[in-house]
């Protein structure tokens, strides 16, 4: 599948292009294909609800202005809110440091028949917390291991799991955070932490392809997106969760029910 990041393989970000269209000619066409992906994933969503013996799970990340929340805008907007849930993680509560750092996350695994989108997620706890030096390495180099063994549990158990990192490079990054700035509308957007972060671009980079290339497995797959052109991002991500949702095949429970002899009065 495109984008795939192959289980076992070295990710080199700076080698893959930010700024990939694929085989699409040009944003309309691209565009029209994602009307069609969304009206798709709506039925095969609601195919899942009704089953209810399986969920879906969509694990986002990015580097600042990446794009998560236009891609869930924009790829989710068919779905039924009743079994499509989207859960931010932020800094972590007093309630939540009182508990390992996977907890808040098994909490949030989506129920069977739903689709659950992770805005950030458990990564954070390879990714800020390495780049920002708030635990020792030995506490967060063997997250890496711990992660895999914990997403083969949810997958034994029913949970689809996806991951998708949207990659796009720092020059856009630059002009997504000026047009911030241009932008009344947007501008509650920005903040002063936008410009801490991108000062540490390189340990970043170097963070997630460490990640990637740690925890991309046959039971949970990495995805790199490119996403300096939203249309393609929101298209490339529109693309893997429909193809897989076909490949799950859900199907609503059996009825003995004969319709032709039941009347409504």
């Amino acid at each position: 599948m495109r984008h795939l990041v192959e289980p076992g393989t070295r990710v080199v970000l700076s080698k893959i292009a930010t700024d990939s269209i694929g085989d699409y000619a040009n944003k309309e066409d691209g565009e029209g294909k994602l009307v069609k992906d969304v009206e798709r994933l709506a039925d095969l969503q609601e195919r899942l609800y009704a089953e209810n013996r399986r969920a879906v799970l969509i694990v986002l990340q990015a580097m600042d202005t990446g794009g998560k929340d236009g891609t869930i805008k924009h790829v989710m907007s068919g779905c039924n809110p009743t079994g499509c849930v989207v859960t931010s993680f932020k800094v972590p509560s007093e309630e939540e440091r009182d508990h390992d750092y996977l907890w808040r996350v098994h909490r949030a695994i989506p129920n069977f028949g739903n689709i659950g989108i992770f805005n950030r997620s458990h990564y954070e706890d390879v990714l800020v917390v390495r780049v920002h030096n708030l635990v020792p390495e030995r506490v967060w180099r063997p997250r890496y291991e711990q992660i895999n063994r914990f997403e083969e549990f949810l997958v034994d158990n029913g949970v689809t799991i996806l991951k998708f990192f949207l990659h796009i490079s720092k020059d856009e990054q630059k002009r997504r955070l000026e047009a911030r700035l241009d932008d009344k509308e947007k501008l509650w957007k920005f903040t002063a932490s936008d410009i801490a972060e991108r000062k540490l671009w390189d340990q970043y980079q170097q963070a997630y392809e460490d990640a990637l290339s740690l925890t991309s497995t046959r039971h949970a797959p990495w995805f790199v997106i490119p996403a300096d052109r939203k249309w393609y991002r929101n298209l490339a991500v529109a693309r893997v969760i429909v193809r897989t949702l076909e490949e799950m095949d859900p199907r609503p429970p059996s009825s003995n029910l004969d319709a032709a002899h039941v009347t409504i009065s």
